[in-house]
């Protein structure tokens, strides 16, 4: 008999083992393919400029660009709230389907828009639209994304299954900055400002089947279903939790939206570095942030959420500023790779234990909502237009160091949030 009970409970035990792993893989291949698609945007930027913006003051162009890039952002609070809702009320895999189609649709309408030549102020009008269409989804699937792998992992693997979480956003960043590398190593530079910009975005239309196909026959997580059964009893105001969000994601976007994002065009105008060098040393600094990400969401369950998170942030405080100048003063391809790769495992140190501890902040009835609502928040407020803001920074400075100084105020703020939350790697969700 005893034999036979503890065959049940490893079958019970394996069985959930798979349908964790097969819930975070759905969840893992549908993010990777709408930060894809939301990230391309930046790594065309300076065509995008030339197509959209045209104007004799290419500072000017630029900015107009980044500032569309940012307006993305401006709707992600929006559709953090709105999907945040209908994840917590109708499910997370409701919510999760309604971005997929949300983003292919605003990501295969920028590579069709006609450029400022063919239909003048209609090309940004539309540009515009489009962005605020992938906002409205990136707002609504980050938080639904993280809550669902979170929910889905075991109790000492949070940190760990809900590292793939962000690696997947990396992944998607990866995957667009790799995209857009090839395109430009292949295409001539006439034909990549003509039409092969367009490439990386017209393969959106790859999201909508792999992304229904991936998430259709998914089930809602057990934490989730248990919540439904149990009427809510929060402790704490939803909006206070919010708010220890927004603080704890402030150098979390930041660091992403400068480093990531932002760096291809600041190697390409300030380091020295041409277009398809700064594509290629974006994506090897990318490549290792994927593998390192999994390594301190597994650490992390180790030895708690806050280590890391703090020596994140003081890496950003102390090191910023001497690893910009050096990839500043005498250029290379090689130095700007270290550099980038320095980056990678600092913000590896953040995005490992990220989505687990954000996640551990809220109660399971709430968590998708006010969870979305201020990593949305932050993250419009100062990521979004982290690279409009690095580039009026060095306009009004005439310093292309000045970045620096909004990385580490950014890290500042963050750290000063996470010492006042309690650790909570080792505690059941609530």
């Amino acid at each position: 008999m005893s034999n036979s009970i503890s065959a049940n409970l490893a079958d019970d035990g394996a069985r959930s083992s798979m349908e964790s792993w097969r819930a975070v893989s759905a969840a893992v291949a549908g993010n990777i393919l709408e930060w894809y698609d939301f990230a391309i945007y930046g790594y065309v930027a300076t065509i995008i400029a030339r197509n959209f913006f045209p104007s004799g003051d290419e500072v000017g162009a630029l900015l107009a660009t980044f500032a569309t890039f940012g307006i993305g952002f401006v709707a992600r609070p929006l559709g953090g709230i709105i999907i945040g809702r209908m994840g917590d009320t109708r499910g997370r895999k409701t919510a999760l389907l309604l971005t997929i189609f949300l983003m292919a649709l605003g990501t295969i309408g920028i590579g069709i828009i006609p450029g400022y030549n063919s239909i003048g102020l209609l090309a940004p009008l539309l540009l515009v639209i489009c962005r605020l269409m992938q906002g409205f989804a990136a707002g609504g699937e980050w938080g639904g994304a993280t809550a669902f792998i979170v929910e889905w992992a075991p109790k000492n693997r949070r940190g760990f299954l809900g590292s793939f979480q962000q690696a997947s956003v990396a992944g998607g960043l990866l995957l667009g900055s790799a995209v857009a590398a090839i395109c430009s190593t292949l295409l001539s530079g006439e034909q990549m400002e003509s039409w092969g910009w367009r490439i990386p975005f017209l393969l959106g239309i790859i999201l909508v089947p792999v992304g229904i196909y991936m998430r259709s026959d998914i089930e809602e997580t057990p934490v989730y279903r248990k919540a439904q059964e149990a009427p809510s009893d929060p402790q704490t105001p939803g909006w206070i939790l919010a708010a220890k969000a927004f603080g704890f994601t402030i150098l979390w976007t930041v660091s992403y939206y400068v480093i990531l994002y932002y760096m291809p065009t600041f190697t390409e105008k300030y380091a020295g570095l041409g277009r398809t060098a700064s594509l290629w040393s974006n994506t090897i600094g990318l490549i290792l942030l994927v593998v390192a990400i999994p390594v301190m969401g597994l650490l992390s369950d180790r030895i708690g959420r806050k280590p890391l998170l703090i020596g994140c942030c003081v890496a950003f405080a102390v090191l910023t500023y001497p690893l910009f100048s050096f990839m500043l003063s005498g250029t290379s391809l090689v130095t700007v790779i270290v550099v980038q790769l320095v980056f990678g495992l600092m913000i590896a140190m953040f995005s490992g234990p990220g989505p687990a501890a954000i996640a551990e902040i809220f109660p399971t009835h709430s968590r998708s909502t006010w969870m979305s609502t201020g990593y949305s928040l932050a993250t419009s407020i100062f990521g979004g237009f982290a690279p409009f803001i690095a580039t009026w920074l060095i306009s009004s400075t005439g310093s292309p160091i000045s970045p620096t100084y909004y990385l580490i105020i950014a890290a500042i703020a963050s750290a000063i949030v996470i010492a006042t939350l309690k650790e909570t790697a080792h505690e059941e969700l609530r």
